[in-house]
């Protein structure tokens, strides 16, 4: 599934229809085959708070895993009295990373923060700057005043990183990978909620035309696709207060075409 000409163009003529000044990209493994900056300077620091889920503590839990400190099935418990403090019995990290409610209910992921801090002993902006988004060069990516702002070059990356087939590799401690493992993708992208609906991934939501979403639960906030089966990505952060044409969006970057 390439992206053809026609479709960048159906794309762009979406999103200046109905935002003008959104932030957009569709691209693949080797970079973006079309987008616009949405007017802003190229290493402006975007609010991409609503996208903190996937972009910090997503990745962060699955070093934890990568390294074998969390295992997804046992009861947090299991972890200490702090990691299971304001949850029912018996629930466990993947009930949080697979709980409907946008892509994540916040409470979820302020359960999902405080273990991943209990485990490592560092706050998850140490933890995402040190173990994800340093590896993976997205230097501008930073908590700032205590909200996830990211220029769109980091972003990029973070989604190619998710199609390229190689793992960086920590040099301190080669047996974990560092930023993303492709063992953690492949995992994180797949149903994990059975026969259960909504159907699940971890932290992920399954769209049509095998794409994978993670958005803010508001209609007005950024949204991320991709799409390891067809190479390609998407990522769209309307502008602030804009209803995101985000089905709409989807459909023109990843619906096949008559050519493919």
């Amino acid at each position: 599934m390439t992206p053809l000409c026609d479709q960048a163009t159906a794309v762009r003529a979406l999103v200046e229809s109905a935002d003008p000044g959104a932030v957009w990209a569709v691209g693949g493994p080797e970079g973006p085959r079309a987008g616009s900056d949405g007017g802003h300077p190229a290493d402006a620091a975007l609010d991409v708070d609503g996208l903190s889920g996937v972009l910090a503590l997503w990745p962060v839990i699955g070093s934890l895993v990568d390294e074998g400190a969390l295992r997804l099935h046992t009861p947090l418990a299991a972890y200490g009295d702090t990691a299971a403090e304001g949850v029912p019995a018996g629930t466990t990290a993947h009930h949080l990373l697979t709980h409907p409610g946008g892509t994540a209910a916040p409470t979820h992921l302020t359960h999902l923060t405080r273990l991943a801090e209990q485990l490592s002993g560092s706050p998850l902006a140490d933890l995402a700057a040190t173990r994800v988004w340093h590896p993976l060069g997205m230097t501008g990516t930073r908590f700032v005043d205590g909200a996830l702002r990211a220029p769109l070059a980091d972003l990029l990356r973070f989604l190619r990183h998710l199609l390229h087939p190689g793992d960086p590799v920590d040099p301190l401690a080669p047996a974990v990978p560092a930023g993303i493992s492709r063992a953690w993708t492949a995992e994180s992208l797949r149903i994990r909620t059975g026969e259960l609906t909504p159907a699940r991934g971890l932290l992920w939501d399954p769209a049509p035309h095998g794409v994978w979403t993670h958005h803010a639960p508001q209609d007005a906030g950024p949204a991320l696709w991709v799409s390891p089966r067809h190479h390609r990505w998407a990522v769209l952060l309307p502008t602030a207060g804009r209803a995101a044409p985000r089905h709409a969006f989807r459909e023109a970057a990843f619906a096949p075409t008559t050519a493919e």
